[in-house]
């Protein structure tokens, strides 16, 4: 039986607030940033008050703040109220691709009011049925295909929306080095705490982990067992598992199964973290805490995480302890991308002199992690690119111009320009200038080839290149500021790790 009282609104207010778990400062991730609010399509209708959704939203969060382990009765008419349905409407993406109904954004919103009232009702009375998706691939990194599932328009209005509304509850229960898919965080924000948490902390060895098929082998039954930690209404929990037992449709026939969730959806991600929020996280705060062992630092972006130790043993006994744990839930440490390297600021001299060579490197988020030492003899992480990203980015460019081999110098320079922004964007960091100018070289070189292939009378030399290259290609610079810096702006004051 839940305790408490129930607001107008379905939010449970708990009659006395739970105490606050204690946040750790061995990792510098645990600093909070408050979650933005939805944001307001410039045309999205006038009459949306500032006192609406984000406002309900908001009370969702403050709730589950100050009632850590109370149970919502009444969450499923904040997703099915019009206007935040609305809001996620115009908030999805317009050229998306379209499931196997073939509705797109733009035909949706000709008559989108009566959509959205009808969509509304069907989900209020129980009516709203999942459809399957349908299955896409993209090309990996590694060479191999990653299965991913496109929903129908309506189910991705839905899962957009509850996802929301589940975040609201979620987020104070989140701990601080879980920074995949959350409000206010990004992939940089991990990046940044990892390298300043092994420059700064008595880390000496790094586990670097891979969870083999992670969103292929989700047991739905756990998923749903979690779910109903924090949730009592039972109709958010059924509208879910209508999107665990959709299926995907491959070959015009429909596949289901007891576990996974298709990567595609908007939902995918928030069960991601939810899953690994109870098996992993909430598991290592206390694998830590236990006495006799050394410092322990995390980062986990969704299914991607790397460990730092102070003491290998430690590291040895965390991995065993690992495996037994996700064994439990259905999941596997990948065996050929699981390892305990040696890594820090002591890594060097202690393998210089047992005649070990240089300390090892190991990749997160598209980077690969490097010890080096700086001009006045510190220690700093180093990020590069990694090669494998490169090699796959400059695939897909070569790819495209192919396809574009026939159109203006200025139409592919766009183009061009564009991907180079992005990758600068991403891989800007700190000591990575001689990778992105690398990558710009490439491209450069990719250029010069498919215009050369496009004329036997003219060859494209150097010469008539260089104008063009400096029109479009613009010169790699640093666009992120260091760890340190942003991380102190990030955590405001809240984290040790400043």
């Amino acid at each position: 039986m839940m305790h408490g009282r129930e607001k107008s609104d379905g939010v449970v207010v708990p009659a006395k607030s739970s105490n606050k778990p204690e946040r750790t400062g061995a990792e510098t991730m645990e600093g909070r940033t408050p979650a933005k609010g939805n944001s307001h399509e410039r045309n999205a209708p006038r009459t949306q008050s500032r006192n609406g959704v984000p406002s309900a939203l908001a009370r969702v969060r403050e709730a589950a703040k100050k009632g850590k382990r109370q149970r919502f009765t009444a969450l499923l008419h904040h997703v099915y109220d019009v206007e935040h349905l609305r809001q996620t409407y115009f908030a999805l993406k317009r050229d998306a691709a379209a499931g196997i109904d073939g509705e797109t954004w733009r035909h949706y919103g000709e008559r989108l009011e009566g959509n959205l009232q009808d969509l509304s009702q069907r989900l209020a009375r129980g009516a709203y049925r999942a459809r399957p998706v349908r299955r896409a691939f993209i090309p990996k990194a590694d060479g191999r295909l990653r299965p991913l599932g496109v929903p129908v328009l309506e189910d991705k209005l839905v899962q957009r929306a509850t996802a929301e509304v589940l975040s609201a509850l979620y987020e104070p229960d989140f701990l601080g080095f879980s920074y995949g898919f959350r409000p206010g965080r990004s992939a940089h924000h991990a990046l940044d705490a990892l390298a300043v948490g092994i420059a700064t902390r008595k880390v000496r060895w790094v586990l670097d982990a891979d969870i083999a098929s992670f969103f292929d082998t989700m047991k739905h039954a756990w998923i749903v067992k979690f779910l109903e930690h924090r949730i009592a209404d039972e109709r958010v929990v059924r509208l879910i598992q209508k999107w665990l037992n959709a299926g995907v449709l491959e070959g015009g026939e429909r596949v289901r199964s007891a576990e996974g969730t298709v990567q595609g959806g908007s939902i995918s991600p928030l069960l991601a973290n939810l899953y690994l929020h109870y098996v992993f996280d909430l598991w290592i705060q206390q694998w830590r805490r236990k006495p006799g062992r050394g410092e322990v630092i995390v980062v986990r972006y969704a299914d991607d995480f790397v460990v730092g130790f102070e003491h290998e043993r430690d590291a040895e006994a965390f991995l065993a302890a690992l495996r037994e744990r996700f064994a439990q839930f259905g999941l596997e440490l990948h065996p050929d991308k699981t390892r305990i390297l040696e890594f820090g600021r002591y890594a060097a001299d202690n393998r210089a002199a047992r005649g070990a060579g240089k300390p090892e490197t190991f990749d997160f988020l598209g980077f690969t992690h490097i010890c080096v030492k700086t001009r006045s003899g510190g220690f700093r992480v180093q990020r590069q690119t990694m090669r494998k990203r490169l090699r796959a980015k400059l695939s897909e460019v070569k790819t495209e111009l192919r396809r574009r081999l026939t159109q203006s110098i200025p139409e592919q320079g766009a183009y061009l320009r564009a991907v180079i922004l992005g990758h600068i964007r991403y891989y800007g960091v700190p000591g990575n200038s001689a990778a992105l100018q690398i990558f710009r070289n490439l491209l450069r070189r990719l250029w010069r080839r498919t215009l050369r292939r496009r004329s036997q009378r003219r060859a494209m030399t150097w010469e008539r290149l260089t104008p063009h290259v400096a029109r479009w290609l613009p010169i790699p610079r640093i666009c992120h500021p260091w760890p340190s810096q942003r991380l102190a702006v990030f955590t405001q004051g809240k984290s040790r790790m400043r």
